[in-house]
């Protein structure tokens, strides 16, 4: 007997690429769909707007909130969706369980401990909810404990739960990159470049600069940065800025919803529209 043996098996929902074979539309069209209702088969395969938000809604509370609470004993259900609600409305923020503490003395006038926020957080990314990234300190290549992001699984699940308020593309396109880059097997984490810089003054400051994805995969790593617009070339020196304090040889990428085609320029970063990035994975391993 093998009682007790088995393989735990993670069933992500539909890619985009995987979502575009039922979808009528085209890419344009979809990944605007994709975005506000997300990958889960059932919800995809229905046609009608008001269905998918509706089964949403019906999987959020009858299934993962249910299942939550019974599976882990949740007595105070009204602080769980309370914190459900905060981090809804947060997605790819930097926090922690301290911070999110002091929030709920704020707004809630709450005396939920940060080990009991801590907690339902485990609850959540146990479901497959949520999933978390972690800092990593690229120059000194270590993690940072806290504070982390966090990304919905599902982003059709994400929206229903703050009632299809709050859709900035900005965040949600941050999110779609991350899942994708999960589905694919990569470990993902978010990158810290720590600099040293001398003010107008002489002094000298240090500065922590951020790339939104550091990904691994075997001897494999990429440097990603999410931008949902490139209007000038400040903007764009602001994205490869800390690509640049980056001493090593890893190919660095910046995705953009911008139509363009693929390109590196003069400093060897390579640039690629959110559409081939999703549909095309090869467009990044050239």
């Amino acid at each position: 007997e093998f009682a007790g043996r088995g393989d735990e098996i993670h069933m992500h929902p539909l890619s985009f690429a995987e979502f575009m074979s039922y979808y009528k539309g085209d890419k344009y069209e979809g990944l605007s769909e994709y975005m506000l209702y997300g990958g889960i088969p059932l919800v995809v395969l229905r046609q009608n707007l008001q269905d998918k938000a509706k089964l949403l809604s019906n999987l959020f509370g009858e299934i993962y909130i249910s299942d939550i609470v019974k599976r882990n004993k949740i007595r105070n259900i009204g602080e769980l969706e309370d914190l459900l609600n905060i981090l809804s409305s947060s997605i790819g923020s930097l926090t922690n369980p301290e911070k999110l503490k002091n929030t709920f003395k704020t707004v809630k006038k709450s005396k939920i401990t940060a080990a009991t926020i801590k907690k339902y957080i485990d609850c959540f990314e146990d479901s497959f909810l949520i999933d978390s990234a972690e800092r990593y300190d690229i120059k000194g290549r270590s993690y940072i404990e806290t504070p982390k992001k966090y990304y919905f699984s599902d982003l059709g699940l994400r929206n229903v739960r703050i009632n299809f308020r709050q859709l900035e593309q900005t965040h949600t396109m941050e999110n779609v990159i991350y899942n994708e880059l999960c589905m694919r097997g990569y470990s993902v984490d978010v990158g810290v470049v720590q600099i040293a810089e001398k003010d107008k003054d002489g002094k000298v400051t240090r500065k922590q600069l951020e790339v939104d994805f550091v990904c691994n995969l075997g001897s494999k790593r990429f440097y990603i940065q999410s931008a949902f617009s490139i209007p000038d070339e400040e903007k764009r020196s602001q994205e490869i800025r800390p690509f640049r304090k980056i001493d090593d040889s890893f190919k660095k990428i910046i995705v953009t919803k911008d139509i363009v085609a693929p390109y590196y320029d003069e400093h060897g970063i390579l640039t690629v529209n959110i559409y081939d990035f999703l549909l095309n994975p090869e467009c990044i391993e050239g």
